[in-house]
């Protein structure tokens, strides 16, 4: 198993094939997996959790909180995406079913947000390995920008698309280095710690359903 990332804060956006390998090894097909990949590498795929990979699933702001406390003062994280409005956190197999019993315990477990917990007989939609091409503007991408800007200053509001799935930590070995339910643990506790009454959440959940993609 890989040591623990501790220091280095790795960022990094694109699955290297050797990450790509460890992602297929959850699937009972990783050479279909691969294939589709090596065809479309901007596909997204949905995997099995419990035997590479768990998956937790927290809101978007309490998430990055998470994971800014397990870089700054723990031993970092494994695969982090971010999907849906949600930051899916990569643990180890075991993790899903551990972790909602020792938050259970915790005096600061219920300060935390709802997490989802995927483990056996689950499954996630991965991000792509690569982000996909924005391509070049559609024709009349600044004419629309400058109404939009327009609409924006009269106080108009306008509803603005959902960030495409992406990779905030991307797998980039064969057997990366996973956080287990103590170290996630610690680092909800802390997090609902310093957010204190204004995440006001209630009891964490283990879900047993597909991640939408």
């Amino acid at each position: 198993m890989s040591r623990p990332p501790q220091d280095s804060l790795h960022t990094a956006a694109f699955v290297t094939p050797a990450g790509a390998d460890w992602l297929a090894s959850a699937s009972a097909s990783p050479r279909g997996v691969q294939a589709l990949w090596a065809q479309s590498p901007t596909a997204a795929v949905t995997l099995p959790c419990g035997t590479a990979f768990d998956v937790i699933s927290m809101d978007a702001l309490f998430g990055r909180q998470v994971v800014s406390r397990l870089w700054s003062d723990g031993p970092g994280t494994g695969p982090v995406a971010a999907q849906g409005g949600r930051v899916m956190l990569f643990a180890v197999p075991g993790a899903a079913q551990r972790l909602p019993a020792l938050l259970g315990w915790e005096e600061w477990g219920a300060a935390a947000p709802p997490l989802l917990c995927y483990g056996r007989g689950d499954a996630v939609t991965v991000p792509p390995l690569f982000p996909p091409d924005p391509g070049p503007p559609p024709p009349g991408a600044a004419e629309h920008a400058a109404r939009e800007s327009g609409a924006r200053e009269s106080g108009a509001r306008e509803s603005a698309p959902a960030p495409s799935p992406r990779w905030l930590v991307a797998p980039d070995v064969r057997a990366p280095w996973l956080p287990g339910p103590e170290v996630l643990l610690w680092a909800c506790v802390r997090a609902a710690r310093a957010t204190g009454d204004d995440l006001g959440g209630t009891a964490v959940t283990s879900a047993p359903a597909m991640f939408p993609g």
